[in-house]
């Protein structure tokens, strides 16, 4: 089927996954204290809320500590711890656009643009993997080609602002940070993650300045890349946000996360083709930890008439993460829209 990619894209920064489920938001925000419904009239306060599904999680094994930051150039960055419930909910002063990032044990794990044209209050849920078998490295790990000699005498240093990081305390961090920087400025490594201090506490220049400053020592280091690019993205400066994300592709091959946040990219500025190849190839890299791209996938497919490719798409994620709670919802589409060898 020759189908017709370049409408894909002109719908796509309309869907993103979200939806308007009002009738769940008092429910789910009111465990923040925080309830919709009784805002005074004209307050105009918007929400984003929904639910995290943690998949793969042994029974008896110790839940992991899951936060959600949500990320806006035009507000501070909030951050919400989940409880076992899986919920959160964010008051905002403004409507759109923005960044839901989910975070396991401190490592970002999913990520999610907000659409700048959605409702005022939006739900936004995430299925985040926690497969063993999963083949590819986790977010963080990062090739011996891009290590630097130990300096004995910024270790201590390093050791605090971690800690610092673990407490959430993100101004002592860029502290111990600044000082590692004082005793070593060479330290590529130390600029990058002074970049994403910085980024998480939503100080978007000095972020920038620092990626920058990493990328200059290490033109190659794809931690600064991936940052970098995502930053360049939560701005909406897409076409540099691909050329950025082009060159961590470049770096390391086997990022399944750079591809995805590289398709999401080429999405927004209505390159279809390119979108759906680059999601394609996240998905076969990190079967199981970029399944969504499925769901991704065949929304658009959908959206443009294309069912049966859809189809495809849900189940290929079915067989993928057959415990989804929207498995059948799914399964009633793939009915409704057999595939050819289906009704053979």
């Amino acid at each position: 089927m020759n189908l017709p990619v370049r409408y894909i894209a002109l719908v796509f920064a309309s869907i993103m996954l979200s939806v308007n489920a009002n009738g769940q938001v008092d429910e789910i925000c009111g465990a923040f204290g925080l309830r919709p419904s009784f805002d005074e009239p004209g307050a105009r306060l918007h929400y984003v809320y929904g639910r995290i599904v943690v998949e793969g999680h042994e029974r008896n094994a110790k839940i992991p500590k899951i936060t959600v930051n949500l990320m806006d150039p035009r507000q501070s960055q909030s951050r919400i711890s989940v409880d076992r419930t899986g919920n959160f909910c964010f008051r905002r002063s403004t409507t759109g656009g923005g960044t839901l990032i989910v975070e396991v044990d401190g490592v970002e794990t999913a990520r999610k643009y907000i659409s700048s044209i959605g409702q005022p209050h939006m739900r936004e849920d995430f299925q985040v993997y926690l497969a063993a078998s999963q083949p590819t490295a986790p977010p963080g790990v990062v090739s011996a080609k891009f290590s630097r000699p130990r300096n004995e005498k910024t270790v201590e240093l390093y050791q605090k602002a971690a800690e610092a990081e673990r407490d959430k305390n993100v101004i002592k961090a860029v502290k111990y940070v600044i000082e590692i920087l004082a005793i070593d400025p060479g330290d590529f490594i130390a600029w990058a993650k002074l970049g994403s201090l910085h980024f998480q506490s939503n100080s978007l220049t000095d972020a920038e300045s620092a990626f920058t400053k990493s990328l200059e020592l290490m033109p190659e280091y794809p931690p600064a890349l991936i940052n970098f690019g995502t930053l360049l993205a939560v701005r909406k400066q897409f076409e540099p946000a691909i050329e950025i994300f082009k060159r961590a592709i470049a770096a390391d091959p086997t990022s399944a996360r750079t591809y995805r946040l590289l398709g999401d990219a080429y999405l927004q500025v209505r390159k279809g083709s390119l979108g759906l190849e680059a999601l394609n190839q996240a998905i076969r890299l990190d079967p199981v930890g970029m399944a969504e791209c499925h769901l991704l996938i065949a929304r658009l497919y959908d959206l443009v008439g294309a069912k049966r490719l859809a189809t495809r798409e849900y189940k290929g994620f079915i067989k993928k993460v057959p415990n989804h709670p929207d498995k059948k919802q799914f399964e009633r589409y793939i009915k409704d829209n057999p595939q050819a060898s289906d009704m053979n």
